[in-house]
């Protein structure tokens, strides 16, 4: 009987610490959508649609990108040290089939999720990983942005495998910092996501949903 007593509260502890180590980083509400912070791309003429919906797993939100481009960001303080793995569930009903992602013309994506690092006095002075769901990459490639080395391009899904489908991806943030900018990060400083179809003037559907930070 002690034995099984002990069993059961290992198995408290346990599961207790695991659920300690998951970091929810947005809750996708009506409430939460007028509290992001809401930034404009420079030069973009319309804002990114963002519209809250749920399904069978909870809350998501919808991006409609029609010849738009603006994001959604919310300041947190992750510690990479515990949680290093940012974990995306997303999916793109209509891509961007077609433009050259690499250059500034085609620098758009129907989704994408920026990990943020403050490394200056000014927003200018971020380092960023640009987590997308590319609809012409594959997964696994990466490149600095065409319009700046301190944000790197780093390809988690693609249409080419996933269109219109749900998909659940997860990446190790704080080995992203050092392989692609050489910094030792411990601490994020903000999350943002964002659909932009600005330079392509084209349209994108896309959905976010359970966007969290874990240990493994």
């Amino acid at each position: 009987m002690l034995k099984i007593f002990y069993i059961f509260i290992t198995s408290i502890i346990i599961l207790s610490f695991a659920k300690a180590e998951i970091i929810k980083v947005f809750e996708f509400t009506e409430k939460e959508l007028t509290e992001l912070e809401v930034r404009k791309v420079r030069g973009a003429k319309n804002r990114t649609e963002y519209i809250v919906g749920s399904n069978e797993n909870g809350y998501f939100l919808k991006a409609i990108a029609d010849n738009s481009a603006s994001g959604l960001g919310k300041e947190i303080k992750i510690d990479l040290n515990k949680t290093p793995f940012i974990n995306i569930t997303w999916k793109v009903e209509k891509d961007l089939k077609g433009i050259k992602e690499n250059t500034k013309k085609g620098h758009d994506y129907a989704a994408r999720v920026f990990a943020i690092k403050k490394t200056g006095a000014t927003p200018l002075s971020n380092r960023a990983i640009n987590y997308v769901f590319s609809s012409n990459s594959e997964v696994g490639e990466n490149r600095p942005s065409p319009y700046t080395k301190k944000s790197i391009d780093n390809v988690l899904a693609t249409t080419k495998d996933s269109l219109n489908q749900w998909v659940t991806v997860k990446a190790n943030v704080k080995e992203d910092f050092k392989r692609f900018h050489d910094l030792d990060v411990s601490e994020l400083d903000g999350l943002a996501i964002m659909a932009d179809t600005d330079n392509s003037k084209m349209k994108s559907i896309a959905y976010f949903q359970n966007i969290y930070f874990s240990a493994q």
